[in-house]
């Protein structure tokens, strides 16, 4: 609890409130702390992000959404949100307006700085990833790349999957011996040309 919330509880108390109420009011308060959610912009991943992007998290916290219930919102899938709030999709401006609804943000602000004039700088994680999770992904590309590439190659022919022309989703997926994460990339195969 915060020295400023003690002293409120204890000032309260002096007016007459009984103890019931002061607790009462003080979960109720402590409930709308989230209405104060701030991100540590200067740490890792916020760090490199555009202020605004770091204001699309700070309001998605004090609003208690996932990103799935802003991407009900906007019609889009919540890792592409998710993509979106990194800066590594780019919201087109009915997007944006409908973003700032949700999230409470002036469309304009956002806008203004993730309007048409902005393109995203995709590639945000450093090399090898030191986040566990980041990581995890990184280690399966080094274990199963070269069989991914090479069963892509026997089922597809000579070419890569798009990352452009791609849908990305994450599933829980429930198993008595602990849940499980299933990762689908759902990319166009583009053969290379021969010319």
């Amino acid at each position: 609890m915060s020295l400023a919330l003690i002293q409120f509880c204890q000032g309260i108390r002096r007016e007459g409130f009984t103890d019931k109420e002061v607790w009462i009011l003080y979960f109720l308060l402590l409930s709308e702390s989230s209405l104060m959610a701030s991100i540590a912009a200067n740490t890792t991943p916020y760090s490199g992000l555009p202020p605004i992007n770091v204001q699309l998290f700070e309001a998605k916290a004090r609003k208690g959404l996932s990103f799935a219930d802003i991407g009900k919102a906007i019609n889009r899938d919540e890792v592409w949100v998710a993509a979106a709030f990194y800066a590594q999709a780019k919201f087109s401006q009915e997007e944006i307006v409908k973003v700032g609804q949700v999230l409470e943000i002036d469309p304009v602000a956002i806008s203004s700085v993730l309007g048409d004039h902005w393109w995203p700088d995709r590639g945000l994680v450093e090399m090898p990833p030191r986040d566990p999770v980041l990581y995890r992904l990184y280690e399966g590309i080094m274990v199963y790349g070269q069989p991914i590439k090479a069963v892509i190659h026997e089922k597809f022919g000579d070419g890569i999957m798009s990352m452009i022309n791609c849908n990305v989703h994450v599933e829980k997926k429930p198993d008595p011996a602990g849940d499980r994460v299933v990762l689908t990339f759902d990319g166009k195969f583009l053969p290379y040309s021969q010319w």
